[in-house]
C-alpha cells in the first residue's frame, strides 16, 4: 500500500482479496449519502511508564492527562500470558506518543503481570467482562486521539498497524482490516456471510466482509464522541451507525487475522461466539430498518410491493 503524503491518503482503492468486485454490484437507491469531505489531525507527547498491581483497578502509577497521546491501543485479554508481551511491544511501536490499555479479564494466568512488564496500562477484573465489553471499558480510559483495538493473542508487526493510524491522521473517522473472509467456499462461515450482508444493507458492499468484529481497527474520537461508548460492546452496530451518521468509513489494509486466530473450543461442536457475533449483526440490522426503514433505506423503485408504501 502507499500514500501520497498524510493529506492525501488513497481512500478509494481496488482491493486486492479475494472476496470479488463489489464496485460493479447493482444496488437499489439509498439514501442519505455519507459527507466524505471532512479531514482532521491530531498531536500529543510521549507517554511515561505507568505500573500497578491492584486486582481490579487501573495499575498504572498515574494516569495520562487528556490528550496527552496521539493513540490509544486498546487490549483486552483473557489468560494470555504467553503472546500479551509481544502484542504490547509491536503496539506500543505504531507511534511515538502511544499508549497501551490491556482490559484483563478473567484470567487465571499471569496476564496481568506479562501486560504491566511489558509496559502497558493493566485494568483488571477478576471475572470476564462479557464479549466486547472490554473494548468499551478501554476505550473510556483511553486519552488519544486515535483509538486502536487488538486482541491479546495475536502479534502484529507494527509496520502493517500504521497504515490504520496514517489513515485516521488522514481524515478517516473508522478504520477497518481490508480483510473479507474465505466467501469461495460452501457453505460459507455465518459471521463472514453476516458481515458481508450487513455491508451490502449499509449501502457500503465496497467493504466486502471489512467489519468492525474483526481486528486491527481504528477510530477517531470523532466517531467515538458521535456514536457512543456503549456502542463498542456491539462493534457491527458501531460500524453501522458510523455509517449511517455520515462518519468516514474506510477499508486500508489487509492483515489475514482468520489465519492467525487461534481455534476456540467447541460446545457440542459449535463454536460459543458464533451465536454472539452473528446476534450482534442482526442487532445492527434492527437498528437499521428501525431508523431507515422497514427497507432500510432502500427505496423500491417504481413498484409497490410492502403495503405501507402503497397510498390510498
Amino acid at each position: 500500500m502507499r500514500k501520497q503524503g498524510r493529506t492525501r491518503f488513497k481512500l478509494h482503492r481496488r482491493r486486492r482479496s479475494g472476496a470479488g468486485s463489489y464496485s460493479r454490484m447493482w444496488l437499489p437507491v439509498r439514501l442519505p449519502k455519507l459527507d466524505m469531505n471532512r479531514n482532521s489531525h491530531a498531536n500529543g507527547e510521549k507517554p511515561d511508564a505507568e505500573k500497578g498491581t491492584q486486582p481490579g483497578e487501573d495499575r498504572s502509577s498515574k494516569l495520562s492527562p487528556a490528550g496527552k497521546f496521539l493513540v490509544s491501543v486498546i487490549i483486552p485479554a483473557m489468560n494470555e500470558q504467553k503472546t500479551i508481551g509481544a502484542v504490547i511491544r509491536e503496539a506500543r511501536r505504531v507511534h511515538p506518543h502511544t499508549e497501551v490499555i490491556v482490559v484483563e479479564n478473567g484470567s487465571k494466568d499471569k496476564t496481568a503481570k506479562a501486560a504491566v512488564a511489558a509496559g502497558a496500562r493493566v485494568l483488571s477484573f477478576p471475572e470476564p467482562l462479557g464479549h466486547d465489553v472490554g473494548r468499551r471499558i478501554g476505550a473510556e480510559a483511553a486519552s488519544g486521539q486515535i483509538l486502536l483495538f487488538l486482541d491479546g493473542d495475536i502479534v502484529i508487526p507494527y509496520v502493517r498497524l500504521r497504515p490504520f493510524i496514517q489513515a485516521i491522521c488522514a481524515g478517516a473517522d473508522v478504520v477497518l482490516n481490508d480483510y473479507h473472509g474465505p466467501v469461495n467456499c460452501t457453505p460459507v462461515h455465518p459471521v463472514v456471510e453476516a458481515k458481508h450482508v450487513l455491508n451490502i444493507l449499509s449501502n457500503r458492499a465496497d467493504l466486502g466482509g471489512a467489519s468492525m468484529t474483526g481486528i486491527p481497527h481504528a477510530i477517531s474520537q470523532r466517531a467515538l464522541k458521535k456514536i457512543g461508548l456503549k456502542s463498542l460492546e456491539k462493534p457491527p452496530l458501531f460500524q453501522v451507525m458510523s455509517i449511517v451518521s455520515g462518519l468516514r468509513v474506510m477499508a486500508v489494509y489487509g492483515i489475514a487475522v482468520g489465519k492467525m486466530n487461534a481455534a476456540r473450543k467447541k460446545q457440542n461442536g459449535k463454536d460459543p461466539l458464533v451465536d454472539v457475533v452473528v446476534q450482534d449483526h442482526l442487532d445492527a440490522i434492527s437498528w437499521l430498518t428501525t431508523h431507515l426503514g422497514a427497507r432500510a433505506g432502500y427505496t423500491d423503485l417504481n413498484r409497490k410491493r410492502i403495503r405501507d408504501e402503497v397510498k390510498p
